[in-house]
């Protein structure tokens, strides 16, 4: 799962877009061209730390079964495997949402509601740079998923 070269490419090539000090401000246009390349480099170094944690636990995995002697060592040890496990496949999905996003960035997309298509708002999108709705959609798309449920 190693970090492809047009990745690599991708990420110093929006890196050069933006300085280094730079942070997104409500002075500036929203979504402007320096916030674009700022969320690009946000998402593409997501995306490439979740490939180098992916690649050390798939390493970790090669290095050999579990062999400690004692069962609860043994149950310990596989129960840490499959947290970790579990982890690297929550991340898996997070990273197909990582692409939506560059997508949806390379669209023209980013940054605005994918239900009202009103900005989501800087701190939103710096707290959680995946995210589609703006707090209030994201607020009624969950009551209606906790009323769907509770029927």
């Amino acid at each position: 799962m190693a970090t492809s070269h047009d990745e690599i490419e991708n990420l110093k090539k929006a890196k050069s877009a933006i300085p280094k000090d730079y942070a997104p401000s409500d002075d500036e246009p929203y979504m402007s061209d320096k916030q674009l390349a700022y969320f690009r480099v946000l998402l593409l170094e997501w995306k490439r730390s979740i490939h180098d944690a992916s690649d050390q636990t798939l390493q970790s995995l090669q290095d050999g079964p579990i062999r400690d002697a004692d069962l609860n060592d043994r149950a310990s040890s596989e129960t840490d495997w499959s947290i970790e496990l579990r982890t690297r496949d929550r991340q898996r999905k997070l990273i197909s949402k990582i692409d939506s996003s560059l997508r949806r960035l390379e669209e023209g997309e980013y940054g605005y509601c994918e239900i009202s298509g009103d900005p989501i708002g800087l701190k939103r999108l710096i707290a959680r740079p995946v995210a589609t709705m703006t707090v209030e959609a994201q607020e009624a798309h969950e009551r209606r998923e906790k009323i769907s449920r509770d029927d």
